[in-house]
């Protein structure tokens, strides 16, 4: 599942991130506040129309805003989802 459809203070870990769809500062940006495969993260807020516009996530003990578009090249899977496929 995208970042951005993770519902609101749902924890989850990262599986992916599509570097290949930001741009090399994009990339650079979001691996320096800590958005690489394995981190946890929290969805916080979606703000604008349609919840298209910025969203805040928690990542460690920061809160980081980005922006949709970055958002949708993060790949997520809920912590809640992973003792499910466990018997």
């Amino acid at each position: 599942m995208r970042l951005p459809s993770l519902p609101p203070r749902t924890t989850a870990h990262i599986d992916h991130v599509d570097w290949a769809a930001l741009s090399t500062e994009e990339g650079r940006r979001l691996r320096e506040l800590g958005l690489e495969e394995g981190v946890e993260i929290e969805l916080l807020h979606r703000s604008g129309w349609l919840g298209r516009g910025p969203i805040a996530c928690r990542v460690g003990r920061m809160i980081v805003a980005m922006r949709s578009n970055h958002a949708d090249a993060v790949s997520v899977r809920p912590v809640s989802d992973e003792g499910a496929s466990k018997p």
